[in-house]
C-alpha cells in the first residue's frame, strides 16, 4: 500500500443571503441602520453582516459558513428589524436634528 503526499481540500462555498427593507424615506432609513448597526455577530467566525443605506433603502448582505449560522442571524436581524418597524409607526417618523 502506498500513501500519497498530496492532499486536496475541498473549498466549502459561502453562503450569502441579501434584504432589501424599503423606508418612506431616507432619513428613516438612516435612523433605521444606526438602530440595528450596533449588533454585532455573536460568533467571531463564520459570518458576516453587512448593512448599507441607498437612498431610502436599507440594505443588509450576509454571508455564512454554515446554513444554521446564518438562518440564526438571519431570524435575530429580522426580530431586531421589526422591533424598529414597530417604534417608528408607534412614535411616528424620526425627527431631523
Amino acid at each position: 500500500m502506498e500513501a500519497s503526499g498530496r492532499e486536496t481540500k475541498q473549498e466549502t462555498a459561502k453562503l450569502e443571503f441579501s434584504l432589501d427593507v424599503p423606508f418612506p424615506s431616507s432619513h428613516e432609513a438612516t435612523v433605521a441602520l444606526g438602530s440595528l448597526s450596533p449588533d454585532r455577530e455573536p460568533r467571531k467566525g463564520g459570518i458576516s453582516k453587512q448593512l448599507t443605506v441607498s437612498g431610502s433603502t436599507l440594505s443588509v448582505r450576509w454571508s455564512a459558513d454554515e446554513a444554521r449560522i446564518l438562518r440564526v442571524s438571519v431570524s435575530s436581524f429580522l426580530d431586531h428589524l421589526s422591533l424598529v418597524l414597530e417604534t417608528m409607526q408607534k412614535f411616528g417618523p424620526p425627527v431631523s436634528q
